[in-house]
């Protein structure tokens, strides 16, 4: 294990601010991120990723010595060392102002959705602070899914004479799609222009690609701010060096567009300061920007016009965002973020203090707050009805798996507590655009979101949805909504069993697939305790719309059989693999004619290729903590279920994996790291090709097996896996703010909010006006709490419970504290 620990919650400072990039942006609006350093990178404002994507965009001071000379920094801490080895970095990274002078040490602090960076120079009079921000308050979404970022620079004046200075911020026309336009033969043209106090980067759109338009504001409340839109237009590095000169300089440059219509390079903004000893000023930067359509479309839907011969011009329509069917320019959104930036700072500070206003273990609440900057990341759109729409992931230059995918947002706690209304938006988009008559439904919605052609379902993601119906009812209180979709629940339940379980035996025996991308044969712990949550939370839900459902109800006690009598084996969940006497032809007797030789015979020794057998799964019960974490209420006898969780901690949680074979994808966690591993075999009959991803390790599965372990008492077991993930995203090697599993800013990360519930046993039922808390820890604690109408702190003091509203309200008729 690494012993240079960073304590959680913590600033990140020295080797540990290497990799730290901070999301700034609203919900499915884009992003730019800052990193620890004060740089700008991963700029990603046309609604797909570019990682990486760092032109020049930086913030400068310039000060007038004593003597009559200047000092002139940049307002960011030195380059990261591993920033001068990437690919393409022999060329001397010339599109980077890597080379111009830059603060010798950079602090960095994060209480979401705020950064807060410390730079310091021996050279300057000052302390410099950066306070980075963007819009995010639980249950304001439209506010939350603004196209903008906050930046404010303070200044300090540590001498004893007065000081002069020159702010500057400075920005290339960074709207050019560095993906779409390398180096294109017709071009878009470009263009800086004067903005009230600031400046706007634009970029018009083509005949043939409309989605090239875009543009980005930059400005200040400064009254005295000068303006240049007019970088110096030449080769080589000349409009760098001119940028840097009039810097150095404590130039103040206020000056028109070029008349002749040629665009300028990039545009600058000037704020001269006058600060006497021990005085403080703030100057403050708003970035705005707005890409009213995208070339981005995903998905099989029935109203696909006929393809085109032009691979480069995808068939309309294509993603369009929410904020551009609010706003009609990019000075319409800078406007509304003038007029309401205290407000706007304000109702997030209130969330940020409220958030983090808790006594829960500090390396909880940095993962559940790491993990929602997911929230302002390309893996998170909003199309312009106001549809959320999600990618699993962000590869570096597109979406990682598309559609809203349902078995890995099952594992995703926070959107549905803290934007309840966008959540409920996914739930309308599965039973409706992705659900055929039979009640199939289609795990990967169709971007923009239309009727989707059904491929196949998958059974963890299809039976998860059902009890999502039943949280997001209890969370929202709105039964009108839950009897409009009611009739497709059956529908699609209907499915599942007739599919699956064919005989009504209470567990799923059919090939079905799964979050691990291929067909589980026969019964097996993850997928059938999905199933016994889906018909239990069904009951439920026919016996609050007075629709009872005896079929259900009697499956569901054949399934709580078959599960503790069957599956459960000595101390866990296994996997029964059954191929022959299916529905399904014998896979044995009739192999798949793309199989090789050498499948065949391995086949025919084993059975189907990748399936679990006898293995401890991290998920193996899963389905009980997501009907847990719903409000369904538990299946199986909870002594069985705790024993499989000690089974997984025992056998899958590896305090370094030295000596661990992973021959899939092993950065994810390796060598003197920790982690839990998806899957072993403590009984030694690995199969000789187990499912994919078998030995790997997911954040989203950690924070999901260490919930589950806290649920079930053993809180000491849960935090330690917890602390394991926070280990490897420390800043050292990883970006602590982005969690990757297959792409960054992976959506079943945000499974680490489920560890706020399972501390407190905290749930808010609408319906009943209920607050219910079971707590794992004793004697007092404060915890956030977020619900459809306001959020604030619930805990307990001197024994008794309490909640706080600190935003909206929460109408409490009654507190239920539970023991655990």
């Amino acid at each position: 294990m690494p012993t240079d620990r960073r304590a959680y919650n913590r600033p990140y400072e020295g080797p540990h601010n290497e990799h730290v990039a901070f999301p700034l942006g609203g919900i499915g609006a884009g992003m730019v991120c800052i990193e620890g350093t004060g740089a700008f990178s991963h700029i990603s404002l046309r609604h797909e990723p570019h990682m990486f994507h760092e032109p020049h965009i930086f913030a400068a001071i310039s000060v007038a010595n004593a003597d009559g000379s200047r000092t002139a920094r940049l307002l960011q801490g030195q380059v990261p060392k591993w920033k001068l080895r990437l690919p393409g970095y022999c060329d001397g990274a010339r599109d980077r102002p890597f080379g111009l002078p830059r603060c010798r040490e950079v602090a960095f602090d994060a209480k979401f959705p705020f950064a807060r960076l410390d730079l310091r120079d021996p050279e300057l009079p000052l302390t410099m602070r950066i306070d980075a921000w963007s819009p995010f308050t639980p249950g304001a979404s439209d506010d939350s899914c603004l196209p903008v970022a906050g930046l404010e620079y303070t200044f300090r004046n540590t001498s004893s004479r007065r000081i002069e200075a020159v702010f500057s911020f400075h920005s290339r026309n960074l709207i050019a799609d560095p993906q779409q336009w390398p180096a294109p033969k017709n071009p878009p043209v470009q263009s800086v222009g004067r903005a009230d106090q600031g400046f706007v980067l634009r970029q018009d759109p083509l005949p043939d690609r409309p989605w090239a338009e875009g543009a980005v504001s930059i400005s200040t409340d400064a009254p005295d701010v000068a303006v240049n839109p007019r970088w110096f237009r030449g080769g080589w590095f000349d409009s760098l060096t001119m940028v840097w000169k009039s810097i150095a300089e404590g130039s103040v440059i206020n000056a028109d567009p070029y008349p002749d219509g040629k665009a300028s390079p990039g545009g600058s903004l000037y704020v001269p300061i006058e600060l006497n000893p021990g005085e403080s000023k703030t100057i403050r930067v708003r970035l705005a920007w707005y890409v009213p359509i995208s070339h981005v479309r995903e998905g099989d839907g029935r109203d696909d016009p006929p393809k085109t011969d032009t691979p480069l011009i995808p068939p309309l329509p294509t993603h369009r965002p929410w904020y551009a069917g609010r706003f009609e320019s990019v000075g319409a959104v800078d406007a509304y973020f003038l007029k309401n930036y205290d407000q706007l700072r304000q109702a997030s500070k209130t969330f940020a203090d409220c958030f983090y206003d808790s006594t829960l273990p500090p390396e909880v609440i940095e993962a559940i707050a790491a993990n929602l900057t997911i929230l302002k990341s390309p893996t998170t759109l909003r199309q312009a009805d106001g549809r959320l729409w999600l990618w699993e992931g962000c590869y570096d230059k597109s979406g990682s798996c598309y559609g809203s995918c349902t078995h890995v947002w099952n594992y995703a706690q926070a959107i549905c507590h803290l934007f309840p209304d966008l959540e409920r938006t996914l739930r309308d988009v599965e039973f409706n655009e992705d659900q055929d008559a039979t009640g199939a439904q289609n795990f990967r919605s169709a971007l923009p979101i239309r009727p989707n052609t059904v491929h196949h379902s998958a059974a963890d993601g299809q039976l998860g949805g059902i009890m999502k119906v039943y949280r997001d009812w209890r969370t929202s209180g709105d039964t009108a909504w839950l009897a409009r979709l009611w009739p497709k629940v059956k529908e699609n339940l209907n499915f599942c069993i007739t599919a699956w379980d064919p005989n009504e035996e209470g567990w799923l025996i059919e090939p079905h697939h799964n979050t691990y991308d291929i067909w589980f044969w026969g019964p097996n712990g993850m997928c059938t305790t999905f199933y016994a949550g889906a018909l239990k939370a069904a009951v439920l839900i026919g016996e609050a719309l007075n629709d009872p459902q005896p079929r259900y109800a009697a499956i569901l006690e054949k399934s709580k059989q078959r599960l503790e009598q069957d599956l459960f084996v000595d101390d866990y969940f296994i996997h029964r693999i059954q191929w022959a006497g299916l529905k399904v032809p014998d896979p044995v007797a009739n192999p798949d004619a793309n199989e090789t030789p050498e499948a065949i015979e391995l086949l025919k020794k084993e059975g189907p290729k990748y399936q679990y057998g006898t293995g401890c799964l991290s998920d193996g019960v899963i389905g009980e903590w997501m009907a847990d974490v719903c409000g369904v209420g538990s299946v199986l006898d909870q002594s069985k279920v705790r024993s499989h969780l000690l089974a997984v901690f025992k056998h899958n949680f590896k305090r370094d994996l030295f000596g661990h074979a992973n021959p899939q994808r092993p950065t994810y966690a390796l060598g003197d790291e920790a982690g839990l591993l998806l899957c072993s075999w403590p009984r030694g009959d690995k199969l000789s090709l187990p499912f994919p991803y078998s030995d790997e390790v997911w954040t989203g599965i950690e924070y999901q097996v260490a919930a589950h372990l806290i649920l079930s008492g053993e809180v000491d077991k849960g935090l330690q896996v917890v602390r394991a993930v926070r280990d490897r995203y420390d800043g050292l090697s990883r970006n602590p703010f982005d969690e990757y599993e297959c792409g960054h800013w992976y959506g079943r990360a945000q499974a680490s909010y489920s560890l706020l519930q399972a501390l407190t046993g905290q749930r808010y039922d609408a319906i009943t006006k209920t607050l219910y808390l079971r707590p794992q820890m004793t004697g007092d604690f404060r915890s956030f709490l977020a619900t459809a109408t306001g959020y604030g702190t619930v805990g307990v003091k001197d024994g008794k419970a309490f909640v706080e509203v600190k935003h909206g309200t929460i109408d409490v008729r009654e507190i239920v504290l539970k023991e655990p």
